[in-house]
């Protein structure tokens, strides 16, 4: 048996003055009238007056001319009804009374209140996990970037063997960091707390956030695909609520496959990645692991996956143990004779690659000595800004394509690279191979990629087919003076691993296998981009910056 409570308007009206002449446009303004609240706490009986411990409770809003109705509970929380049938579940554990107040909307703004109170016995709790979350009090979570899947998405459906795991798409480790637009991702902060026995969040994004694109308009974007975009989030801790999970994984009825709990931030809080969801289900959860499942909310065919760690992952990790090195020079430049470089070494890519070179870039690049000579013992690749065959800005890019080309070894390039917002200077390798075995599949090798936008930030990446733009195998690592002094970028390349270092630090390990397309020929290119998809925006004050490039040594 239910008990129905009722309870009738009897208060004041709120009016939204006219604009006179203006009203015309709303027609009749007709305020909402014969407001009333319907409330039904699940399991309450004679024995059970608060309900069966669940915590939920049906509210059903009724008012004559009412075009919806909106909800705030003293818990923090607002929701949108435009029915006025909501249903919540209370989670505060043990007996409480709630303030309950029910906007009742009509047209041209004009509303109606009611303001109640309700008393709810809630009973489910989740001890370890809050343990687990806040530790002594307060604990920082970030994303696990180096394990794979940390970021993924799956389906959402009666499936059993398939809606439980993100079996659509998984991020590698550290996939994130493989371009400008994703970067902010792995530097979010999740703060959680315990506060008198509640569970409070605080989400530290840097003035950034990942978002997915369909909610891009949330933070006034338009890149047509996932982005880090400006976005505020709350300076103000907010309240989290446990409850029982509802998903179809709980349908499923298989253990070990969720935990049984979820996580409901109020005032629209999210875990980092933004899909405007705040309801999180705790799959698994140690003292150092979090795994949590989210619906997205405009898609509910859509689960994403997340997994959360206690400690940052830092690069340079991963990959099989390799000590493999390389000594005996077989090819160097010095860069010793003034003029152009070496024609027996080098050679050039001129003009706009098509369109920016794919990816959307803004310089011409020539072989003009205004762009590209040598002198006083270094290589000088100049990026100007001038008006050049249609474009704005001037530079170069010279390739050993069909001069010198090579597999495995180590190779040492001593360089020091400009700066200034949109400037992308890169030295890197490409297979041989590219025209018949198109890219990715001819594999690319970054050995040092910089944007000017991130100054004191050195990439280095992979690129192969299932791993490549946005989404190739990246790492990154900091080095404060990348455009005042020289610093020698290294790769040693072997049949087991590619290995990054900078000044003989090792930061990124990638284990090589003889199904990868970094087993055959490859060539040097060196070049300095501007804007793109990585350079990003272009400073309008730039004018010009050079590379300067000392050696380049290939040991095998």
């Amino acid at each position: 048996m239910k008990y129905t409570l009722n309870f009738l308007l009897l208060l004041g009206v709120l009016f939204v003055a006219g604009c006179g002449e203006e009203d015309y446009e709303f027609g009749e303004i007709l305020a909402p009238t014969n407001l009333e609240l319907t409330t039904d706490i699940l399991g309450q009986d004679d024995n059970n007056p608060n309900g069966d411990g669940s915590g939920q409770v049906t509210f059903v809003a009724k008012a004559d001319d009412a075009i919806t109705y909106q909800f705030s509970f003293s818990d923090g929380t607002t929701e949108i009804a435009p029915s006025g049938r909501l249903t919540k579940r209370f989670t505060q554990v043990g007996l409480n009374t709630y303030g309950v107040t029910v906007v009742a909307s009509g047209t041209a703004g004009v509303a109606s209140t009611l303001t109640t109170e309700v008393t709810v016995n809630s009973t489910f709790s989740d001890e370890e996990a809050f343990a687990f979350l806040t530790g002594d009090g307060t604990k920082t979570w970030y994303w696990a970037a180096d394990e794979p899947g940390h970021l993924g998405v799956g389906q959402n459906d009666g499936n059993v063997e398939a809606n439980y795991f993100a079996n659509y798409y998984q991020a590698v480790p550290f996939e994130k960091d493989g371009a400008g637009e994703s970067l902010c991702l792995y530097q979010d902060e999740l703060v959680f707390s315990n506060q008198d026995g509640r569970l409070f969040f605080e989400l530290n994004n840097g003035g950034q956030t990942y978002f997915n694109t369909a909610y891009q308009g949330v933070a006034g974007g338009s890149a047509g695909f996932d982005f880090c975009y400006d976005f505020e989030v709350s300076d103000d801790p907010q309240l989290v609520n446990f409850s029982p999970s509802e998903s179809v994984v709980v349908d499923n009825g298989v253990a070990g496959q969720t935990r049984g709990t979820q996580m409901t931030f109020t005032d629209g809080g999210f875990m980092s990645y933004y899909i405007g969801q705040s309801t999180y289900e705790i799959l698994s959860i140690t003292e150092n692991r979090l795994v949590v499942r989210a619906v997205q909310e405009n898609n509910a065919e859509l689960a994403w996956y997340h997994i959360f760690s206690s400690t940052k992952p830092e690069p340079g990790g991963g990959g099989n143990v390799d000590d493999t090195d390389y000594t005996t020079l077989v090819w160097s430049d010095e860069f010793n004779t003034d003029g152009a470089p070496d024609p027996s070494k080098w050679g050039y890519n001129t003009g706009t690659g098509n369109n920016g070179w794919g990816n959307g870039e803004s310089q011409y690049y020539t072989d003009r000595p205004d762009n590209v000579a040598v002198e006083n013992g270094n290589l000088r690749i100049t990026l100007k800004k001038e008006n050049f065959s249609g474009q704005e800005y001037t530079s170069s890019r010279i390739v050993t394509e069909n001069k010198y080309e090579f597999t495995y070894g180590r190779i040492d390039i001593r360089a020091q690279l400009p700066e200034g917002g949109g400037t992308w200077p890169a030295l890197w390798m490409l297979g041989e191979d590219y025209a018949t075995n198109t890219w990715p599949g001819c594999g690319e090798i970054d050995i040092m990629e910089h944007v000017g936008n991130q100054q004191n930030t050195l990439f280095s990446s992979l690129h192969l087919p299932g791993n490549s733009g946005g989404n190739a195998v990246t790492q990154r690592t900091t080095v404060p003076t990348i455009s005042s002094e020289f610093h020698v970028f290294s790769a040693i390349w072997s049949p087991e691993t590619i290995r990054f270092f900078v000044d003989d630090e090792l930061y990124h390990t990638f284990a090589n296998d003889a199904s990868l397309p970094f087993n055959d020929d490859f060539f040097l290119i060196f070049n300095v981009a501007i804007g793109g998809n990585f350079g990003g925006q272009i400073d309008p004050a730039f004018v010009e910056s050079s590379m300067l490039v000392d050696y380049v040594r290939v040991y095998q």
